[in-house]
């Protein structure tokens, strides 16, 4: 009897992704022409990896502003994002974002720690004359930086 095994080395390390930069939770605040649109002050938005781990990440607000989640084709190397027409997974519309940016350390959090910052322009289908301004710090994991 001839037992033939044969080892494939494996390039995915556990753990990681190729989003490992771009995603994180961001403290946003979402205004037009520098005024805070909901009224609402800083609130909660997600960015993380799709299941493909592909050049596409999700953009998420936790229903937390225009309630939005969708994908958002992303440049690793330079850390840009943006999306045209792109599904929204809570509700039946369309998002546009464009400019989106993930500056490394650019930002500061309530406590004075340096971090990621974030910023996008975003438009939606059901309201498609106005163009919106998304931006913000990373959450740091300290809870003197929550909102």
């Amino acid at each position: 009897m001839i037992i033939l095994t044969m080892s494939c080395q494996k390039t995915f390390v556990n753990g990681t992704t190729k989003a490992t930069k771009a995603a994180s939770g961001w403290w946003i605040t979402f205004t037009q022409d520098g005024t805070d649109v909901f009224k609402i002050g800083t609130k909660f938005l997600n960015t993380y990896n799709t299941s493909a781990n592909d050049d596409s990440i999700w953009v998420d607000d936790l229903l937390n502003t225009w309630q939005f989640k969708c994908k958002a084709a992303i440049n690793y190397q330079n850390l840009t994002f943006s999306t045209t027409n792109s599904a929204n997974e809570y509700y039946p519309i369309t998002v546009n974002i464009a400019k989106g940016k993930i500056m490394t350390k650019a930002g500061t959090s309530k406590s004075g720690v340096k971090t990621d910052s974030i910023y996008m322009e975003v438009n939606f289908s059901d309201d498609p004359s106005n163009t919106y301004v998304i931006s913000g710090t990373a959450r740091t994991g300290f809870i003197e930086d929550d909102y």
